[in-house]
């Protein structure tokens, strides 16, 4: 999984969501402090890209390579 796209996608929908990391960090279950690694180019695991798919309401795919519509970003 590309990480800069991916975590470019999870900015978008959270942007559009007004979602902080923060907050998404409660919603998903997974730690603030490993949030801001994936935005720094750590790759995440498959079990916390799930989570905060969830979190988001999305689809994994979704993050990989589009966004929240469906339609490629």
């Amino acid at each position: 999984m590309n990480n800069n796209i991916w975590w470019k996608n999870v900015e978008k929908i959270m942007h559009k969501r007004n979602i902080t990391v923060y907050r998404l960090s409660k919603l998903s279950g997974v730690k603030e402090t490993t949030l801001r690694w994936y935005k720094q180019g750590t790759e995440p695991t498959l079990s916390n890209a799930f989570k905060i798919a969830d979190a988001l309401g999305v689809s994994l795919d979704d993050l990989r390579g589009g966004n929240e519509d469906g339609n490629p970003c």
